[in-house]
C-alpha cells in the first residue's frame, strides 16, 4: 500500500523574497514563549521542594522517617526511593499526557491563542492549589492542574512560534520556547537555594506559589497576542489571514507566501481526523520524528538532573547546600548554553547541533557513571572529596551543556517544523503526548532505577545517547532555511527518504519547477 503528497521543488527560493523579521513578530514570539517559563519553572522547582524537611514532614512522614533511618540498610543510591514522592513530581506530567490530545482539537478548532489562554488559567489555578495545600489530596489536584496547563502550552506555543516566524530565523524565534524553559529551571533552582531557610512553611508554599508569576505573564500575554496567519486561514477567514500575514512581514507583497498558506490550508480542510490521515503511510517521516524525537529527548536522562537536582546532588554525596547551589549552576549552564544554540541554530543547521550534543553527552554520562561507580561501588558506600565534587559537578555541567544546545531546543523545535498544516496540529500533540508520557515514566521511577542499577544507570543512558544520535545521523534531513510550508521538499532530497520520491510524468508546472509525489511502501 502507498500514499503521496505533492511538493513542489522550489530550490531556488531557500526562503521567501517578501518582507523581513519585524518587532511586532519578534514581541508576539517572546511574549508566547514565556509559556515555557511554566514547564521550565515546575521542572526545577520539584526536587529542591522535595528535599525540604518540612515539607516532608507535613506531607511525606513515612519518607522523613527513611531518610533519618540510621540503621544502616538505606545506601546512598536508594535515600529517596519513595514511590508516592515521585508520585507528587510525576502526576503533572500523566496529565499533561491527556491533556495535550484535548488541546490538538482545540488548538485546530479556535486557534493558538485560546489553546495558551487555558493553558495559563489552568496553570495559574493549579499554582494557587499547592500554594495553600493543607492536604496531600489538595496538592495533587494542584499538580494535576498544572499538567493540564502543561498540555496546553507545549502544544500551544511551538505551533505559534513555527507559523509567526520567517523561515530565516525560525530555528532562533521557535527556541525561545526552550530559552524559557531553561530560565524557569534556573529561577526555580535560585528560588530553592532561598526558601529552605524560611520556616513554618513558608519556604515550600512560596517556592510552589510562585509558579503563579509565569502563569500569570502568560495568561495576561495571551489576550493581547495576535493570532497566526495559517491559523485564521485554518478557521476560513482568507481576508483577515493575509493582513495578519502583511503585518507580522512588515510588508504588502507577500503573494508568494500567502499562496502558500492557502494551497496547505485546502490541503488540511479535505482532513476531517487529524489523527487518523497522520497514520497513513504518506505522512510516515513526519510519523516518525514526531514520536521518536520526544521518546528520544526524555531518554538522555536530563530530567535526572533536571527534575531531582538537589535530591541527585546530596545522593552522591554532596552537602545539602552544596547540592542546592551546584543546581543553581547547572541551571545556569543551561541557560547560556540554549542561547548558544539560539545563535547557532540557524547558521549550522540541527543536524549538526545534535550530533554534536549527543556526542559530549555521552562522553560525560560515562565519565560521571564511572567516577561514581568507583566512589561508592554497587553498595553505594563511600564518599566525595572537594576535588572529586569540582569534576563531577564540570561532567554534570557539559552534559547540561551538551543537552541544552542540542535535543532541549530541538526536540520541540523539529517537531514543529516539518508537519504540513492539515497534520500539524495532530503531529505537535503527538509530540506533546510522547514528551510526557516518557516524562512521567523517568519522573516515577528514576529514584528507584537509581537504587537498583546504581552508578550503572549513567551508562544506561549513555548507550541511548548513542541510539539516538545514530538515528538522527541517517534518517533526519537539514530543516534549516526552509519555509514551513515548503517543508516536504526536504524529504525528497534526503537519502533515505528521498528512495520514496519521484517526479510526476509530465510534472513541470508553469513557472518551472518540478513536481513531486512523495510514496511510502507499507
Amino acid at each position: 500500500m502507498g500514499g503521496g503528497f505533492f511538493v513542489t521543488d522550489s530550490s531556488h527560493r531557500e526562503e521567501y523574497e517578501e518582507g523581513g523579521v519585524t518587532s511586532f513578530v519578534v514581541i508576539a514570539c517572546i511574549v508566547a514563549a514565556m509559556g515555557g517559563l511554566l514547564f521550565g519553572y515546575d521542572i526545577g522547582i520539584s526536587g529542591g521542594v522535595t528535599s525540604m524537611e518540612e515539607f516532608l514532614t507535613r506531607f511525606f512522614p513515612d519518607m522523613q522517617r527513611q531518610m533519618q533511618n540510621e540503621t544502616g540498610r538505606e545506601t546512598e543510591y536508594c535515600k529517596y526511593d519513595n514511590e508516592l514522592l515521585t508520585l507528587f513530581t510525576s502526576s503533572l506530567y500523566l496529565a499533561a499526557l491527556f491533556a495535550s490530545f484535548l488541546a490538538s482539537s482545540i488548538t485546530r478548532l479556535f486557534g493558538r491563542k485560546v489553546s495558551m489562554t487555558i493553558g495559563g488559567l489552568a496553570f495559574l489555578s493549579g499554582a494557587l492549589l499547592n500554594g495553600f495545600a493543607i492536604s496531600l489530596e489538595m496538592l495533587i489536584i494542584g499538580r494535576l492542574l498544572l499538567g493540564v496547563g502543561v498540555g496546553f502550552v507545549n502544544q500551544a506555543v511551538p505551533l505559534y512560534l513555527s507559523e509567526m516566524a520567517p523561515a530565516k530565523i525560525r530555528g532562533a524565534l521557535n527556541m525561545a520556547f526552550q530559552l524559557a524553559i531553561t530560565m524557569g529551571i534556573l529561577a526555580a533552582n535560585i528560588i530553592n537555594y532561598i526558601t529552605p531557610s524560611l520556616k513554618n512553611g513558608v519556604g515550600w508554599r512560596l517556592s510552589l506559589g510562585l509558579a503563579a508569576v509565569p502563569a500569570s505573564v502568560l495568561l495576561v500575554g495571551s489576550f493581547f497576542l495576535p493570532e497566526t496567519p495559517n491559523s485564521i486561514l485554518e478557521r476560513g477567514n482568507k481576508e483577515e489571514a493575509k493582513r495578519m500575514l502583511q503585518k507580522i512581514r512588515g510588508t504588502m507583497e507577500v503573494e508568494h507566501e500567502f499562496m502558500d498558506l492557502c494551497a496547505a490550508c485546502e490541503s488540511a480542510k479535505s482532513v476531517q481526523h487529524p489523527w487518523t490521515n497522520i497514520a497513513q503511510t504518506k505522512y510516515r517521516p513526519q510519523l516518525v520524528f514526531c514520536t521518536f524525537i520526544p521518546f528520544f529527548q526524555q531518554l538522555t536522562g536530563i530530567n535526572v538532573i533536571m527534575f531531582y537536582a538537589p535530591v541527585l546532588f546530596r545522593t552522591i554525596g554532596f552537602g545539602k547546600d552544596a547540592s542546592l547551589i551546584s543546581a543553581v549552576i547547572t541551571g545556569l549552564v543551561n541557560v547560556l548554553s540554549t542561547l548558544v544554540s539560539i545563535y547557532s541554530v540557524d547558521k549550522f543547521g540541527r543536524r549538526g547541533l545534535f550530533l554534536a550534543g549527543g556526542i559530549q553527552m555521552i562522553v560525560t554520562q560515562v565519565a560521571v557513571g564511572s567516577i561514581i561507580g568507583w566512589k561508592f561501588g554497587v553498595n553505594g558506600e563511600g564518599s566525595l572529596s572537594p576535588v572529586d565534587t569540582q569534576i563531577l559537578l564540570g561532567l554534570i555541567c557539559l552534559y547540561v551543556a551538551g543537552f541544552a544546545w542540542s535535543w532541549g531546543p530541538l526536540g520541540w523545535l523539529v517537531p514543529s517544523e516539518i508537519c504540513p498544516l492539515e497534520i500539524r496540529s495532530a503531529g505537535q500533540s503527538l509530540n506533546v503526548s510522547v514528551n510526557m508520557f516518557f516524562t512521567f515514566l523517568i519522573g516515577q521511577f528514576f529514584v528507584t532505577m537509581l537504587c537498583h542499577m546504581k552508578f550503572g544507570l549513567f551508562y544506561f543512558f549513555a548507550v541511548l545517547v548513542l541510539i539516538m544520535t545514530v538515528f538522527i545521523h541517517f534518517l533526519l534531513p537539514e530543516t534549516k532555511g526552509v519555509p514551513i510550508e515548503e517543508m516536504a521538499r526536504v524529504w525528497k532530497d534526503h537519502s533515505f527518504w528521498g528512495k520514496y520520491a519521484r517526479v510526476v510524468d509530465g510534472g513541470d508546472t508553469d513557472d518551472g519547477d518540478d513536481v513531486y509525489v512523495f510514496s511510502v511502501k507499507a
